[in-house]
């Protein structure tokens, strides 16, 4: 559902959607995205977006505009107050009203962030507690795992533990898409620290994206090479102990011709033969790599 608000009549306050440009539902796609990844659900999106806009509403006018219960809308107006992004109108009837977007994304921020606090000191009672419990003796032995990943957030944080655990040599490929994320997640930011301790080659795609963002990694020229590889996807090499390898939809676009934005997947795996087949893949693309140069014409800093 649009969230363009329109005047129902001359002499009503009641308000309800209409369709706009594909511009203006991009850019609404993307906020409520933003606002879906602090754990709002999306009714809850939709209600505070639309007396963000709409400004003061009492709940039965905002269950009519955005096609809602009466009941469902009380319960997630409570849900958002609590949250501190709307408030109550001491009017009668009852009204409601929303905090500024900018507000709001703080608020929501915050909560995440005391969250965070109260796990990290939960940890440590967890642990203990855990380790006071008598513990089953199981025999150590290598087995070969798989972990499916889903979402770029959960690769990122895969691909940083791998970085972490790393004791020799790291070797990675990553298309410019993938780069992109690398970079922006500052992963390639801990690159640098780790190479003092690691042999950390980075292979990507010869384009003028990925020549832009090896040109802004601080790593030595000799460790960054651009080479000719089409479709072959994302992969991390750990000591030739474990892999990750990442990959999503080449196809970003909807039936109706809207650009989405892809979602990133990944396998992790301590798998031998599948190590081995990524590995001389690395080999025969570290073997045909040109050594990153800045170009003479200037680069344009990506913008997607």
């Amino acid at each position: 559902m649009e969230l363009a608000i329109e005047t129902q009549s001359q002499n009503s306050n009641n308000v309800k959607f209409v369709t706009r440009s594909k511009n203006f539902n991009t850019q609404l796609c993307t906020i409520e995205q933003t606002f879906s990844h602090f754990g709002l659900l999306k009714n809850e999106i939709k209600v505070y977006l639309y007396l963000a806009r709409a400004g003061q509403k009492k709940a039965g006018e905002i269950a009519e505009a955005i096609s809602l219960h009466r009941t469902e809308t009380y319960r997630i107006l409570r849900d958002l107050e609590k949250k501190g992004i709307l408030f109550s109108v001491f009017e009668k009837p009852l009204k409601f009203t929303a905090i500024p977007i900018d507000k709001a994304i703080d608020q929501l921020v915050d909560a995440q962030k005391m969250r965070i606090k109260i796990l990290e000191k939960e940890k440590a009672n967890v642990v203990e507690l855990w380790l006071q419990m008598p513990q089953i003796i199981v025999e150590k032995a290598k087995k070969e795992l798989f972990q499916m990943l889903e979402g770029e957030q959960q690769v990122i944080l895969k691909a940083q533990e791998i970085l972490e655990r790393s004791e020799k040599e790291l070797q990675i490929f990553a298309p410019s898409d993938y780069l992109s994320q690398l970079y922006y997640s500052d992963f390639t930011d801990k690159l640098k620290t780790y190479s003092e301790k690691l042999d950390i080659t980075l292979l990507t795609d010869d384009s003028p994206r990925s020549r832009f963002f090896t040109e802004q990694i601080d790593l030595p020229k000799e460790k960054l090479g651009l080479v000719e590889a089409q479709g072959v996807p994302c992969f991390i090499i750990s000591d030739h102990k474990e892999l990750l390898i990442a990959f999503h939809d080449d196809d970003n676009s909807s039936e109706s011709g809207d650009k989405k934005k892809f979602r990133t997947s990944a396998i992790w795996t301590n798998y031998n033969a599948f190590i081995w087949t990524l590995q001389m893949l690395f080999s025969k693309l570290h073997q045909d790599r040109n050594i990153s140069q800045t170009p003479e014409e200037t680069i344009t800093f990506p913008t997607s």
